[in-house]
């Protein structure tokens, strides 16, 4: 494996760089808005009305697209019940739990995607799915999904990369708990099949993940390093994480939604309920128009605040010859006078002429 901290970095190699992509008809990029992604997952608790409900619920609540796993448990492990596949005992959510069984009860049934998409485009919110298998790659391409998404568990799956970026759509790579190396190969793998619109996401594959974990000052190094747009795959409770990552440059946001947590469904501790996520959506395109440009100095905005400024004003009706003292002559809001610092360059001069209250000081005036 390819150090993490240490390897050259190549993985362009017969790329350009991609500034932005599109997901139906949304850019994705820095240029525009942040896409916002409702995972589902197995928050379905396993009925289809819930699914439904839960499509319904992203759509209201602003989100861009709404997105499935598709696998079962026999694609994506294996009916045995060893060490190996059981997660450990300490797991906050599923300690040891066998894969299998937990495959069984998070996964979507294959049966389920048609009318999930169909709602989808009745509301106008896009629909896509995380593919665990060639199998899975066929059925979505046959449902037309705008975009593919691999998990980072199978970022190291480089035939199933391969496999699904030359269906010519969008992909979008999370990279929880890969090296820089492994980060390459899956995109050099991608690529390799012609399609330039590939993007990653920054993700900490724990389920909940401490806030602490996240690492978004890593955003912007992924982003110079691999010359892809990049986004955040978020773990984390609540929005605080995935508002922030904005500002690190992410144009992504994925989250995973439930309808109530304390409804049930695998993975409804660590999910936004609708109110956050429509929290979310505002949010993040907020904190996406508050980046501005990279520059230090008064704002178009602040054009009006400039004119009241502190300056040196004339604040009592004077004669000619009278000196120049701070009972006649003080730093006040509006600007037009003299900067108030040159008051001891005029303090003790004479008045040339009579002056009014409330005239802005100048040196034509001593």
């Amino acid at each position: 494996m390819t150090d993490s901290t240490t390897a050259p970095v190549d993985p362009g190699a017969s790329r350009p760089a991609t500034a932005s992509l599109t997901i139906g008809s949304h850019e994705v990029g820095p240029d525009a808005a942040p896409f916002i992604i409702a995972e589902m997952s197995g928050n379905h608790d396993g009925s289809l009305d819930k699914a439904l409900d839960i499509v319904r619920m992203a759509a209201d609540s602003g989100a861009h697209a709404v997105k499935l796993q598709t696998y079962t448990a026999d694609t994506i492990t294996i009916d045995v019940d060893a060490p190996a596949f059981r997660l450990s005992s300490g797991h906050e959510l599923w300690g040891s739990r066998r894969l299998y069984e937990l495959y069984q009860e998070a996964h979507t049934p294959w049966e389920w995607h048609e009318p999930i998409f169909e709602l989808a485009r009745e509301l106008g919110i896009l629909a896509f799915s995380s593919p665990f298998d060639p199998t899975a790659v066929e059925f979505l391409h046959d449902l037309d999904v705008p975009a593919y998404k691999i998990a980072s568990s199978e970022i190291v799956d480089l035939p199933l990369i391969r496999h699904a970026a030359s269906k010519g759509k969008p992909l979008i790579i999370s990279t929880g708990m890969a090296s820089v190396g492994e980060i390459a190969a899956a995109l050099t793998a991608a690529h390799s099949t012609g399609n330039d619109q590939v993007m990653l996401l920054s993700c900490t594959v724990s389920y909940p993940a401490d806030p602490a974990a996240s690492n978004l000052r890593g955003i912007p190094v992924m982003r110079e390093a691999f010359g892809v747009p990049v986004g955040l795959s978020d773990h984390t409770a609540g929005i605080g994480a995935a508002v922030a990552s904005i500002a690190f440059g992410s144009c992504l946001v994925e989250k995973h939604v439930t309808m109530s947590r304390e409804g049930g469904g695998v993975d409804s501790a660590f999910s936004l309920e609708p109110v956050e996520l429509a929290a979310l959506r505002r949010e993040t395109e907020v904190a996406w128009q508050a980046l501005g440009q990279p520059r230090i100095g008064a704002r178009a905005a602040e054009r009006e605040g400039l004119r009241f400024r502190r300056s040196l004003f004339v604040v009592e009706d004077v004669r000619a010859g009278d000196p120049v003292t701070p009972a006649n002559v003080r730093s006040i809001r509006p600007a037009g006078g003299l900067a108030p610092d040159d008051f001891s360059r005029v303090e003790g001069r004479l008045f040339r002429k009579d002056t009014a209250k409330g005239t802005p000081m100048d040196w034509d005036l001593v």
